[in-house]
């Protein structure tokens, strides 16, 4: 059975991105233990709250070191919101937060008429429509994907990172996470 660890450093979705997987029929736990993390078939960065608390907490329990490792040895790994900012290698909020390096690239803070951007939006090439809630997006050569002119998706490497929330996406967001087991 596959196995998946979301990384648990204090963020709010935890238990959604779990629920959303547990309805795959995959083994599937939170947890802070870098060991468990690097040794996953699929690790997840889940993302709700703020870059500097994120990267503290990350940094304390060394799952930062496990992250970086998993990507350097090519195992799957899924940034998810907050995920995919933390894995670039700067981000503007909190004045200033070095991220994880995983990802080329930065994050920054949305400046159009709608902060936070929340709602369903059409991800381009997919078409599906998915979840955002976020007021910080990627600035990232590795991005794959888009959303009304905003990264969406980045790929770097086994590292994959969206900027919506497939676990409270519906069925498309299921089909997605799905799509990122049968790579795991």
């Amino acid at each position: 059975m596959t196995s998946v660890r979301i990384c648990d450093y204090g963020a709010g979705n935890t238990r959604s991105v779990e629920v959303a997987f547990e309805r795959l029929g995959v083994d599937v736990a939170v947890t802070s233990d870098p060991t468990a993390v690097l040794d996953a078939d699929l690790a997840v960065l889940p993302g709700v709250g703020s870059a500097g608390s994120a990267m503290a907490r990350l940094r304390a329990d060394s799952l930062d070191v496990a992250l970086r490792e998993r990507v350097r040895s090519g195992k799957p790994t899924l940034g998810i919101c907050l995920g995919l900012q933390l894995a670039l290698e700067e981000s503007e909020e909190d004045g200033g937060v070095e991220g994880l390096g995983i990802v080329p690239g930065r994050a920054y803070r949305l400046k159009d008429a709608r902060v936070p951007r929340i709602g369903w939006a059409p991800v381009e090439p997919d078409g599906a429509a998915y979840y955002f809630a976020h007021s910080y997006a990627a600035d990232t050569p590795a991005a794959t994907a888009h959303s009304e002119g905003i990264v969406a998706e980045a790929r770097h490497g086994s590292f994959l990172g969206v900027q919506f929330h497939p676990e409270k996406s519906g069925p498309a967001g299921a089909r997605y996470l799905a799509r990122c087991l049968s790579h795991a």
